[in-house]
Parts: C-alpha cells; sequence; structure tokens
C-alpha cells in the first residue's frame, strides 16, 4: 500500500513521528502541540523580544541581564534558552505579583528552541494543502465515534490479542458492510 499522506491529531506530531514522515516521504497532517508553537504561558505572562540588545524585557520594562543556553544539541529534547533577571529589581517591581515569588533566589524566562524537524512542521501547518487535508480529519473522527459507540469497538470483550484483533475486524467489518449497503440504495 502506497501511502502518501497521513492525518491525526496533535498527538501524533512528536518529533519522531515527523522525522518518520520525512525519511518515508509522506507528509504528516498532523498541528504541532500548542506547548511547542507558543510555549506553555499565557499571552498576559508572555515577555517581549528585544531585537537589538537579544534580551527579553519583562511588563515593567526591566531587561534580561544574561541568557543561557540548556539541554544538549540532539539529545532528542528540545533545547532551551533562559533567561536571567536582576532579582534586586524583581523584588521592588510594581508588577510582582504573580512574577516573582516571595524569597526566590532568581528570576528566569525560558524558551524553547525549537528543533529543524519542529520548525518545518510548523510552516507546512500553514500550507493551503495542510489546511484542507485538516478539514477532512473530521469524518474520521467521526468513523471512530460509530466504531466506539455504536459496534462495540471501546472496549475488549475478551482477553488477549488475537480476541482484539478479531472483535476490531467484525466491528469495522460492520460499518463497512453498512456502507456498502447504504450506498447500494
Amino acid at each position: 500500500m502506497e501511502i502518501e499522506t497521513v492525518i491525526g491529531d496533535a498527538a501524533y506530531s512528536e518529533k519522531e513521528n515527523i522525522k518518520y514522515s520525512k525519511t518515508n516521504n509522506i507528509k504528516l497532517v498532523t498541528k504541532l502541540n500548542p506547548s511547542i508553537t507558543q510555549g506553555n504561558r499565557k499571552k498576559e505572562d508572555e515577555f517581549n523580544f528585544n531585537k537589538d540588545a537579544g534580551m527579553y524585557v519583562c511588563k515593567a520594562g526591566h531587561m534580561a541581564i544574561r541568557k543561557a543556553r540548556q539541554g544538549k544539541k540532539g539529545q532528542g529534547r528540545n533545547q532551551t534558552d533562559t533567561y536571567h533577571f536582576d532579582i534586586e529589581k524583581c523584588k521592588r517591581c510594581l508588577f510582582k505579583d504573580g512574577c516573582y515569588k516571595e524569597g526566590a533566589k532568581n528570576k528566569t524566562y525560558s524558551v524553547s528552541i525549537k528543533s529543524n524537524e519542529h520548525t518545518e512542521q510548523a510552516n507546512f501547518q500553514e500550507s493551503d494543502y495542510f489546511k484542507g487535508k485538516s478539514k477532512e480529519r473530521y469524518k474520521i473522527e467521526a468513523k471512530n465515534s460509530e466504531l466506539k459507540h455504536r459496534h462495540g469497538y471501546d472496549v475488549a470483550s475478551s482477553s488477549g490479542l488475537i480476541g482484539m484483533e478479531l472483535q476490531g475486524a467484525m466491528a469495522i467489518f460492520s460499518v463497512n458492510l453498512k456502507r456498502i449497503l447504504k450506498l447500494m440504495e
């Protein structure tokens, strides 16, 4: 079977799947996990980047005093740039509520560096091909829901891999038979 495109949800966008699809010339239509594209913080918690200084600036206008890269390159996990702020300024800051924790010895702001695979996938997400194919995903979800809720494919009714395979084959056979009968009408 020749596979050109795989459509899935964000759970399928891990780096190994992206590498596999690229190696095997498969288009992977799956949105990157939001923690990769936007990070784990809310919009109001984000700092602004000053391009001229190459440093982040907090809401109060205080610039980071140094930057450090964390994580090893090529270890499977993305590296991060960690920006360190002057803790004495943070202690007296008007915006310290929710930003500075009383008694903290330092204040940092970390930004994940996207791998080449994640950057390429993020660019692919913006393409017309990706947007067109991702609109078809609801059909797959509807079929999965039908299999689970109407044809017993949600919980294994017997133990063992053979029993599960048989249950899956029967559920899929039933759904396909229903589809064939409907198309014949």
